[in-house]
């Protein structure tokens, strides 16, 4: 389970690659991608990387090119299905809510009919 800034860092990863399986993106292009309440600073971008890596989303490489930072980055089978399992934990988070109204609903009529019975 990633963080909200993990989450986000890593969907900005995964739009920059663009169907790819890697990319060369500088911290300022992450940055960039990343909604305006998600922003963190270069220092932290780095740790999350590292810990995304660490996560077996993505093998990460540190370079610099005209002394600009940059990160190549390969995604690996965890990262290529990051979509996919966002999407799924929203259906089920959706499931869930479903299955609480149509419970309260059937307690509901449970009651209904209870109160008729009784009286």
């Amino acid at each position: 389970m990633l963080s909200k800034d993990e989450n986000a860092v890593m969907a900005a990863v995964y739009s920059l690659c663009d169907g790819t399986d890697g990319c060369l993106v500088s911290p300022p292009d992450i940055l960039a991608v990343m909604p305006k309440k998600r922003q963190v600073d270069t220092d932290e971008l780095d740790a999350i990387l590292n810990t995304l890596r660490c996560n077996g989303y993505f093998e990460l490489i540190r370079s610099e090119r005209k002394g600009e930072k940059m990160y190549v980055i390969n995604l690996k089978e965890s990262g290529f299905a990051y979509k996919r399992t966002c999407r799924q934990k929203q259906r089920d988070v959706s499931f869930k809510i479903f299955l609480a109204f149509v419970g309260a609903l059937a307690t509901f009529i449970f009651g209904l009919i209870l109160k008729c019975l009784s009286g």
